[in-house]
C-alpha cells in the first residue's frame, strides 16, 4: 500500500481489450527553437497551432474552461536532439529553452492510440466506486512539475471523482481499496484526445 504520496504522471499499461502495451510511439516535432517548459516523462501534451508538441496546460476537469484542448495527443515518454557538442541525446525529458542546433529537431516520443490505458496516482484514497468514474489532473502541468534528476513527471489523478465531462475514465483500481493514495488505470474520454473528436486546431 502506498502511504506516501509519489505521483508520476501516465504510464501505459496495456490496452483497453487486455492486450499489452507494446511500447509503441509516434514521432511528433518540438518546436527547435525551444519552447519555455520542461516536458517530463509522464506527462499530457498537445500540439499546436504549428504542429509542434507542447505541455497541456489544463487540468481537464470539465468539457469547457479546463477542458483539455482539441490537438491534445496523448503522453509523453521521451525525446531525442543534438546538443551542442553533435552528440545525439536521448533523453527522458525535454529541458525548458533547449534551442536545437542549426538543421537539426528535437523529436518527441508520444504514446497516442487513444484505446491505451494509462497508470497514475491519485491524490487521495482508492476507493471501489472510482471505477467507471471521471477523473482529471488535481493541478495544471508546469515546468516544475517533474524532476529534471529522473525526468519524470511528479503530477498526480484528483481523487474526488465525478460523473461530469472530465478528461479521463477510471477504469480499474490497481491499489487494495482504502490505499491512501491510489493507483489507478485510466484512459482518454472520447472529447479530449484528438483522435477522439472531430475539432481540428
Amino acid at each position: 500500500m502506498s502511504a506516501t504520496a509519489t505521483p508520476y504522471g501516465l504510464r501505459p499499461v496495456k490496452r483497453m481489450d487486455g492486450l499489452p502495451y507494446a511500447g509503441a510511439v509516434s514521432e511528433f516535432q518540438i518546436n527547435p527553437a525551444g519552447i519555455a517548459t520542461n516536458i517530463y516523462n509522464g506527462s499530457i501534451v498537445t500540439l499546436d497551432t504549428n504542429g509542434y508538441i507542447i505541455l497541456m496546460t489544463a487540468t481537464g476537469a470539465d468539457g469547457t474552461t479546463n477542458a483539455f484542448p482539441a490537438g491534445t495527443i496523448g503522453v509523453f515518454v521521451g525525446c531525442e536532439f543534438v546538443n551542442a557538442q553533435g552528440q545525439l541525446i536521448f533523453s527522458q525529458y525535454y529541458p525548458a529553452s533547449y534551442v536545437a542546433p542549426t538543421g537539426t529537431k528535437i523529436k518527441a516520443k508520444v504514446v497516442c492510440d487513444p484505446d491505451v490505458l494509462f497508470q497514475g496516482q491519485m491524490d487521495g484514497a482508492a476507493l471501489q466506486a472510482m471505477i467507471g468514474a471521471n477523473t482529471f489532473l488535481a493541478a495544471v502541468q508546469s515546468t516544475s512539475t517533474g524532476s529534471t534528476t529522473t525526468g519524470n513527471s511528479t503530477s498526480a489523478l484528483e481523487s474526488t471523482v465525478v460523473a461530469t465531462n472530465a478528461a479521463l475514465r477510471v477504469v480499474a483500481l490497481v491499489s487494495p481499496v482504502g490505499d491512501l493514495f491510489a493507483d489507478v488505470l485510466v484512459k482518454f474520454n472520447p472529447g479530449h484526445h484528438s483522435y477522439l473528436n472531430a475539432v481540428g486546431i
